[in-house]
């Protein structure tokens, strides 16, 4: 599927369905680098192709997010945190 159709796809579904739709992707994600482990995966671009619509529905999420008035949370990564701390947040 072009990506330019699944963006079309994903902008139409409700938060809770892009819940279900990243939740399968990341299963699929899962299962292709446990057949890859195993030698039983024939299409090695597939694990991309999954890497890169997991990354869209994420973005299409949180551009819902910010069309809501929420600011998106980034991760919680060490760095982010002391400098959170050293501003007194």
């Amino acid at each position: 599927m072009k990506s330019t159709k699944y963006l079309e796809t994903l902008s139409d579904k409700s938060v809770e369905e892009l819940n279900v739709e990243l939740v399968n992707a990341k299963k699929e994600l899962f299962n292709l680098r446990f057949q890859n482990a195993t030698n039983q995966l024939d299409n090695t671009a597939r694990i991309n192709e999954v890497r890169k619509n997991i990354a869209r529905v994420l973005t299409v999420m949180s551009q819902r997010k910010w069309e809501n008035g929420e600011k998106p949370q980034g991760k919680k990564t060490k760095r982010n945190r002391l400098a959170s701390e050293k501003a007194g947040r």
